[in-house]
């Protein structure tokens, strides 16, 4: 299934408060032709849908309520206007102990509450120099198909851990073959996420099984972000 528009999903991680979140979002307008969701951290999240554009929390628990001291639930992110999460980000899985497991609950969680959910997925370099990129790929997207399927508000985004803030990028060869894989898999949008900037972005983008970007540290940027966001819109035009 590809995606009627690309999608371009902004993942500030732990960067912009309050502040730099609101100058951001008066700066930025979302081109044409794409659609543009920010995913601003926790203390921010208010600030951005206070601007109108479409908000995603980076995280989302399980549960509605309870004893999990840091986290958020789907209840409270709809209360405050969010309208989506990013879901199993490698980030989340190096540091805080993300697993398949817990990545498909939140996945599940959140879509059965009504927020949509871009779950991410991806390999190691020490997993994709041992040739085992399908191998994990596999395991991990079987994990969210097994638990929500192909569900409408469901997004993959693949994102090769080792092109995280590396500068290092997946070909697009390597890209489509990635994504390819995976809508074997789950027949849903798949978008790359791994050092997208607005010198590769037209070039990625423009391989067919890549429905979008997830775009980390050149989304901090007003002007970077817009060229990412103008770049997927060329390309949804042609």
């Amino acid at each position: 299934m590809a995606s009627a528009v690309p999608l371009l999903a902004a993942n500030w991680k732990m960067y912009k408060g309050p502040r730099e979140t609101r100058e951001f979002c008066a700066a930025f307008q979302t081109p044409d032709g794409v659609e543009a969701v920010l995913c601003p951290p926790s203390v921010s999240l208010a600030a951005a849908v206070e601007s109108g554009h479409t908000v995603f929390a980076q995280n989302v628990h399980w549960a509605e309520d309870g004893a999990f001291t840091g986290e958020v639930s789907a209840p409270m992110l709809l209360e405050l206007g969010v309208t989506g999460a990013i879901v199993g980000h490698s980030e989340r899985r190096q540091y805080f102990g993300e697993t398949d497991e817990t990545a498909a609950r939140r996945t599940v969680a959140a879509l059965g509450h009504g927020l949509r959910v871009i779950a991410c997925v991806g390999e190691s370099e020490e997993e994709r120099e041992a040739g085992q990129t399908e191998l994990v790929l596999r395991l991990q997207v079987d994990a969210i198909a097994d638990a929500a399927g192909a569900h409408e508000g469901l997004v993959v985004a693949y994102e090769p851990v080792w092109a995280i803030g590396t500068g290092k990028t997946a070909t697009p060869e390597q890209a489509r073959d990635a994504h390819a894989v995976i809508k074997t898999i789950l027949d849903v949008p798949v978008l790359y996420g791994g050092s997208v900037k607005p010198e590769n972005a037209a070039e990625l983008l423009a391989q067919p099984e890549i429905d979008g970007a997830l775009v980390g540290g050149a989304s901090l940027d007003v002007e970077s972000f817009t060229a990412i966001c103008r770049a997927a819109a060329a390309r949804s035009r042609s």
